[in-house]
């Protein structure tokens, strides 16, 4: 005989019999969409209950409806665990809401379902609106090109270097890699250099503002120069120097962009604002001075300061800014000073004048 299952929600004994399963079905969807609504109300023993209900619901009745139960716990912040993970391992139809959406999936259960299972699970768990770097470990691993498409793309997926690395290297043979990787906020100098060592004429247009068709003939094979011009744009993209400059524009009409201005903004790692702040106080325009600060040589940098007279301990902390956080090393930074230090105003101003009539001549 039958061990007796009953609970507040459903007397199992009673799905015995030939209406079995489509009362099972019944009770299945009205269950799911019961705990939907409850859920946030509901206590861990609740959750519980519900849990064990569907577990053994989920296993009585056809794909569509465990389908429409994934489809109501998916989205849910507290679920009924043992259910999830099942419906997660189910077939594509039923696990790919689970896969794409339930954050009570962890790790531990999105890295055993990528190691065991096909593309197509794989390619929805890359869908999830954030991926640590064990994850996109295993799908870069195991995916195919639409699973590694999308985790481009993804910019809540978290790399590793050495997975992000690989899947630059992939990218070469497909622009759709490319392109997606060229949007993203989190590339690192070198990965940067290696997307440009790879990146097909499409990227390299969109990388240099350049993406009308007109230009591709103008580009050719990309060299240091051109690299070197992609990362700096591709650092400054994110930061909004118009506010900055509206910002500074205020201070400066009641005096108050000086040096204790600039390492405030240092120390806040407020680089746009930095930015327009050093424009202003040796009076270049701000596109030329962010060029001048977010570049991996700091010596222009270091030169026009020295000419405006600025002290060592400003400098210092503009080198350590914005892009320059990531971009400089201590030695380079310890370098930059070095230069600054043995260079008078007088020198460095006679630099910034030569510079001057290079470019006039």
């Amino acid at each position: 005989m039958t061990k007796e299952f009953k609970t507040e929600l459903v007397n199992f004994q009673e799905l015995d019999g030939s209406t079995g399963q489509s009362r099972s079905a019944e009770l299945a969807r009205h269950v799911a969409t019961l705990f939907a609504f409850t859920s946030d109300r509901c206590s861990d023993e609740q959750v519980q209950t519900y849990d064990g209900v569907l577990l053994r619901l989920i296993g009585m009745v056809e794909v569509e409806v465990r389908r429409y139960v994934a489809e109501q716990l998916a989205s849910l912040k507290r679920g009924p665990g043992a259910t999830i993970r099942c419906l997660a391992e189910d077939e594509i139809t039923v696990a790919g809401p689970i896969l794409r959406e339930s954050p009570v999936l962890g790790d531990a259960e999105l890295l055993s379902i990528a190691e065991k299972s096909g593309s197509s699970h794989l390619f929805a768990i890359a869908q999830r609106g954030s991926l640590s770097s064990g994850v996109t470990d295993v799908l870069v691993e195991r995916g195919d090109l639409q699973v590694k498409r999308q985790l481009a793309g993804n910019a809540g997926a978290v790399f590793s270097d050495e997975t992000l690395m690989r899947l630059i290297g992939e990218g070469a043979a497909d622009a759709t890699i490319q392109l997606s990787l060229s949007d993203r906020g989190d590339l690192a100098e070198h990965h940067i250099r290696k997307l440009v060592s790879v990146a097909s004429d499409e990227v390299r247009r969109k990388l240099l503002g350049q993406g009308e068709k007109h230009e591709a003939d103008r580009l050719g094979d990309v060299n240091d120069v051109v690299a070197q011009r992609i990362t700096n744009e591709y650092w400054l993209s994110r930061y909004d120097f118009e506010t900055a400059c509206k910002r500074v524009l205020l201070l400066g009409k009641r005096g108050m962009v000086n040096e204790a201005t600039l390492r405030r903004f240092a120390s806040e790692d407020a680089f746009a604002e930095a930015v327009a702040a050093f424009a202003w106080m040796v009076r270049c325009g701000v596109e030329e001075a962010s060029h001048w600060m977010v570049r991996a040589d700091p010596e222009p940098f270091v030169i026009v300061a020295r000419a405006a007279g600025l002290s060592a301990i400003t400098v210092s902390s503009l080198l350590s800014v914005g892009p320059w956080r990531q971009r400089l090393t201590p030695e380079v930074r310890s370098e930059a000073m070095r230069t600054f230090e043995r260079l008078s105003s007088g020198e460095a101003r006679r630099r910034i004048a030569h510079w001057s009539h290079v470019v006039l001549n």
